[in-house]
Formats: C-alpha cells, sequence, structure tokens
C-alpha cells in the first residue's frame, strides 16, 4: 500500500479456544495452531494472507502464555521470524487483547494504524480483499473505527450481523454502521438477507492504536486503566510482552464489539464480498473442505461404501463406514467422536461433561507439543508409563527431578547429553541409562539430527504436574 500514513501494523488474536472443533482443538493446541484441510495451520493461513496483502509488517501476535513457542515456531516455520509476541496470562475477551496491543504498537509509531484479525478464521484471497484492505486504510487513518462486514449468502443463525447505512454509491465503499445484531434466529436472519443491508460480521477491524484507545477511554475506562497497568506490572523486551497476571485477572472482561463498536459514533463498514468462514464447528470444516461426487470430505486412510454428505478425519489408523449419510468421524489417537453433521454445535455439550469428568483428553493429545520438541504417551499402564520423547537438535530439556517416579531412558536415534545428579555423559543408538526417583537430571541433544528416546517411567503418580524445575532455558522454573 502507497499512503502517506503507516502502512498497517498487523495484529493477529491467537486467543480462542476452538472447543467445538474437539478432538482435534485441544487445551494445549487450540484450532488456530492446527491444519484441517491443507498443510498450513488456520493461523499460517492468517499470516501468509496478510503478508500478500503487504498488512503484516511485524505483526504481533496475542496469544495466551501456554501457547508462545508454538505461535512462534509456526510463524518462523512459513519465514516471519520478526514478531512481535503479547502473551496473555488469562483470557479476558478481544478489547482488553486488542488495548495492550495497541499501546505496544504507540511505542514504536504513536501513528500506528492497526489491521486487527482472528487467527482462526478462512478467508478468500485475492482482489477483493486487497481492495477492501485499501478502503479501510483510507478510513482509519482519517479517524474510523473500521469493521469488516462479509456480504450474506445464508440466512445463518450462528453469526453475527451487522446493519450498515445505504451505498453512497461505491457498492464497495465504507458505509456508517447503524446496529450490530449478536446471533439472530434463523428466521430473523432470512429477513435480513432480504432487507440487504445486513453483512456478517467477520471479527475484522482497523483503526488507528490511538482512535481505538481514546474510545476504551470514552466508553470503558476501567479497562484500559487494567490493562496499562497489567503492561506497566508486566516484563520482557521490544519481542515478548508478558502481561502481569493479578492485574490482568483484574481487568473487565468485554469483546471489542460490546465494549466499543456498539457505542462509537466513528464505526464504519467496509463490506467483503468473498468466502469467509469463522470454522467454528465441524459442519464449517465440511462446507470448506473439497468433496466427492457423493459430497464426502475425507482425510487420511478413508474408506467409504454407499455414504453420502460425510465429513471423515483419519490421523492414526483405517476408517471405514457403510450406509451413512451426513455423519461426522473425527479420529485421533486418543479419540474418536462421531455425530450427525446437523448436531456440529452440540460439540459443547461434550465439552462440558469432560470438564466436569476431568478427562485429560479436553486438554492434551497424545502427543503434546514442548519447547524443545514434543513427547508420545505410546502406552500406560498401573505404576508405569511408556513415551517416546523427540528433543530438536541443539534443544535441552529443563533440569529438573521427580518425587513420585524414576526413568529410564533409551536411546533409538541421534545422541543424548544426559546430566544425571553429579555425572554428565553422552549416549548413542541402543544405549540407555537409569534416572532413579528424587535425582536431579536433565537431558539435551547436542547433534545435528533430531534425538529420539524411549522413557518408561515407573511410580506411584505418573501425573505432568510431578515435575520440580531447577533450571530452564525457556523461562519456566
Amino acid at each position: 500500500m502507497t499512503h502517506a500514513s503507516p502502512p498497517f501494523r498487523a495484529v493477529i488474536l491467537c486467543g480462542g479456544s476452538g472447543s467445538r472443533l474437539w478432538p482435534l482443538s485441544r487445551e494445549t493446541l487450540p484450532k488456530q495452531f492446527i491444519s484441517l484441510n491443507d498443510t498450513h495451520s488456520l493461523l499460517q493461513n492468517t499470516l501468509l494472507r496478510l503478508s500478500a496483502a503487504n498488512a503484516a509488517r511485524r505483526p504481533m501476535l496475542v496469544c495466551n502464555d501456554a501457547h508462545r513457542f508454538i505461535a512462534a515456531e509456526q510463524a518462523a516455520e512459513i519465514g516471519l521470524q520478526d514478531l512481535e509476541l503479547i502473551l496473555e496470562p488469562c483470557p479476558r475477551n478481544t478489547a482488553p487483547a486488542i488495548a495492550a496491543a495497541a499501546l505496544r504498537a504507540m511505542r514504536a509509531d504513536p501513528a500506528a494504524v492497526l489491521l486487527v484479525a482472528p487467527s482462526d478464521h478462512v478467508l478468500e484471497d485475492g482482489p477483493v480483499l486487497r481492495q477492501a484492505l485499501e478502503t479501510a486504510h483510507a478510513q482509519a487513518c482519517a479517524g474510523a473505527l473500521v469493521t469488516f462486514g462479509i456480504v450474506p449468502t445464508a440466512p445463518l443463525s450462528g453469526y453475527g450481523y451487522i446493519q450498515a447505512a445505504a451505498s453512497a454509491g461505491d457498492p464497495a465503499g465504507a458505509r456508517k454502521v447503524r446496529r450490530f445484531v449478536e446471533k439472530p434466529s434463523t428466521e430473523i436472519a432470512q429477513g435480513f438477507l432480504q432487507e440487504g443491508s445486513y453483512y456478517w460480521n467477520s471479527g475484522i477491524f482497523a483503526f488507528r492504536a490511538a482512535a481505538y484507545l481514546r474510545e476504551l477511554e470514552q466508553h470503558a475506562p476501567a479497562m484500559l486503566a487494567a490493562v496499562r497497568q497489567a503492561l506497566a506490572s508486566g516484563s520482557g523486551d521490544d519481542a515478548v510482552c508478558r502481561l502481569d497476571p493479578a492485574d490482568y485477572a483484574a481487568c473487565p472482561a468485554d469483546s471489542i464489539d460490546y465494549a466499543v463498536m456498539e457505542r462509537t459514533d466513528r464505526a464504519v463498514m467496509v463490506p467483503l464480498e468473498c468466502a469467509w468462514s469463522d470454522v467454528g464447528a465441524w459442519d464449517s470444516v465440511w462446507s470448506l473442505a473439497p468433496k466427492s461426487a457423493d459430497g464426502n470430505a475425507v482425510m487420511g486412510d478413508v474408506v467409504l461404501e454407499d455414504s453420502r454428505n460425510c465429513l471423515v478425519h483419519a490421523e492414526h489408523r483405517m476408517v471405514a463406514s457403510v450406509g451413512l449419510d451426513d455423519i461426522v468421524i473425527v479420529e485421533t489417537a486418543d479419540a474418536i467422536l462421531v455425530l450427525r453433521r446437523d448436531r456440529a454445535q452440540d460439540v459443547r455439550l461434550l465439552v462440558e461433561r469432560f470438564k466436569s469428568q476431568h478427562r485429560e483428553q479436553l486438554a492434551t493429545h497424545r502427543q503434546v507439543l514442548r519447547p524443545w520438541g514434543s513427547y508420545d504417551s505410546v502406552h500406560r499402564g498401573e505404576r508405569y508409563q511408556i513415551k517416546r520423547i523427540t528433543v530438536k537438535p541443539g534443544a535441552r530439556l529443563s533440569t529438573q527431578m521427580h518425587h513420585h517416579r524414576a526413568e529410564h531412558w533409551i536411546v533409538v536415534s541421534g545422541t543424548a547429553r544426559v546430566t544425571n545428579g553429579d555425572r554428565q555423559y553422552l549416549l548413542t543408538e541402543n544405549q540407555s541409562t537409569f534416572i532413579p526417583l528424587g535425582e536431579v537430571h536433565s537431558l539435551e541433544n547436542p547433534g545435528k539430527i533430531p534425538l529420539d528416546i524411549i522413557e518408561v517411567q515407573s511410580g506411584p503418580y505418573l501425573g505432568e504436574d510431578d515435575i520440580v524445575r531447577f533450571q530452564d532455558v525457556y523461562g519456566r522454573v
């Protein structure tokens, strides 16, 4: 973009949980970090889309502190090394998250123009999006708070709507916002389509950082004060900002729609007539996926016989069906979900039941990502657990000890540097060692290829919270 004002500074909101996409989306790896229909995650596709539109100059990612390394690694995988992370100790909804980003952006540039986008949506790239961004940038530079309205194609009740003023002649031009409507019934949504002035609320915004903060000061001053305090009491540097846990937890939680956009008189909408989805549930995944002549969308080793309009996602084994219509099947290493496609929104009911039962499948996959690599809980029995641990070249686990378990390590491939009490030694393929209960130890990969080991844990308690960290290069002590 060529403007006298600065180009967009992208703010990507990565704090969603995506619980209705269980079992693929979980607390430790929510939907923005998973791949649904291609090789990239939703976050990576968002960053690539904004980069192609020249709107990702040193993007700011607002995410949960627990997802810091996943977000940074996924950005690096697509060539984005220069970014800024704002780490939330707890979720407080979109308005405080954007306020933190706006305050940080103004430190570097008081005239900063922000483009705020969710990390977990699907949006068609191309000339229509580029033109809408140009229009939004001009409006934002003039002082408006811009939201993007998707031209609706069906009376969907799962989306919020924006009513816009009549066009001033340019169908792609900006329009004043009349009102926001939160998820109407199908009948009311049908009336919106016939009326013609209503658009789906995309959750994408553009404005000067200073303009947003002025509106927040007017309409939600307690929220802005709490975010300022959380930043002042937090820690970090130019690349990473950790908001203070106590101050941020005290911040009122609200969305940007309720806190600002529904109250300001500066709201304008730029229409977007292109494919878009918030990928909120498995029926959305089916609608976006390539399909066979029978309407089936499949991923993985899937065999279907006399089945139509099904979504089958297989990750670890063959999945076969006979005589099914409009069914969703999602298979992972530790869980299988089967439901009618028209009941996709009700996965949330399962999630609530899992919470009450304290199911570990709600929080983690069998394979768990860590800053140093990953581990896969291959098998678990009475007083023992077997894991396959992969350590990236040059990476190191924390120096730690366990109160309740001992560990046996067998090197499958690569080289391990082991610290075991006051001893340090190297292990290579087919060699093993024993870590007694209560012994301080660490594991490092000094080589140039991944280190794979089999770990056999034994003891009366094998939970992940039985770790006492003494030193950690990733700041987790």
